[in-house]
């Protein structure tokens, strides 16, 4: 059995849902501290052929947790702005009527935390994808393990799971020794995404957008092709 762990993101891009798709239990990091400038509360998308950012407001707070960090529900237009801005960007794309009420159900809920907004828009595009994998919270189910060395919890996690082997993105070979990891018994692999491209409005492709992108542009057929399009070294 795979298991995986992340931080809870916002509409994060599509590596973070090949690694939701390539693993058997995901794990939404929400008991780590809340970085400001990061992807929790905020993503990009495409707007008149660039990036722009879409970004929830929040207390913030660097010695804060993740969980703990609020959504600043008074600032102004929140979330009518943001929904305005997506509209005008995608109104013509393929998949728009079908994958807006979802964009809107999720900022329209009823949720006071950005860890719960953000995690909400992970599961809800995953049951859209018809992605199958069981999702829990660092801080509900794994409290226990909070303050062991960062390898060590990750090992532990999966052990407390019954598996057998932890998937991390590419960029944690800085982090993580796969030899320290079997000698603990858990198998260490590292998901490395291929080159992906897409048609958007325009022949000049802007990548790494939102997963709002990527399904306003695809089918669920096509997405799900994209979500295998990766490599476990």
């Amino acid at each position: 059995m795979k298991v995986g762990m992340m931080q809870p993101y916002l509409f994060p891009y599509l590596g973070y849902f090949q690694l939701v798709n390539a693993v058997d239990v995901f794990i939404f990091a929400d008991d780590v501290n809340f970085m400001k400038g990061g992807f929790v509360n905020r993503n990009k998308i495409l707007f008149h052929q660039e990036e722009r950012y879409v970004t929830v407001p929040c207390v913030q707070s660097q010695n804060r947790l993740i969980k703990e960090i609020p959504i600043f529900k008074e600032a102004k237009r929140y979330p009518k702005n943001i929904l305005r801005t997506i509209q005008q960007t995608y109104a013509k794309a393929p998949f728009y009527r079908d994958v807006f009420p979802i964009i809107e159900s999720i900022f329209n809920s009823d949720v006071d935390s950005i860890s719960t907004l953000a995690s909400y828009s992970v599961e809800l595009v995953s049951k859209y994808l018809k992605i199958n994998v069981n999702f829990k919270f660092s801080a509900a189910s794994f409290n226990h393990t909070k303050g062991q060395e960062k390898s060590i919890r990750l090992i532990n996690i999966t052990k407390e799971l019954g598996g057998d082997t932890y998937v991390n993105p590419i960029g944690g070979k800085k982090l993580y020794d796969k030899e320290f990891f079997e000698n603990q018994g858990i198998k260490l692999v590292f998901l490395e995404s291929e080159a992906i491209t897409y048609p958007q409005f325009h022949e000049n492709f802007i990548p790494n957008l939102s997963i709002i992108d990527v399904i306003m542009f695809n089918s669920k057929e096509d997405v799900n092709k994209l979500l295998n399009k990766y490599r476990l070294l």
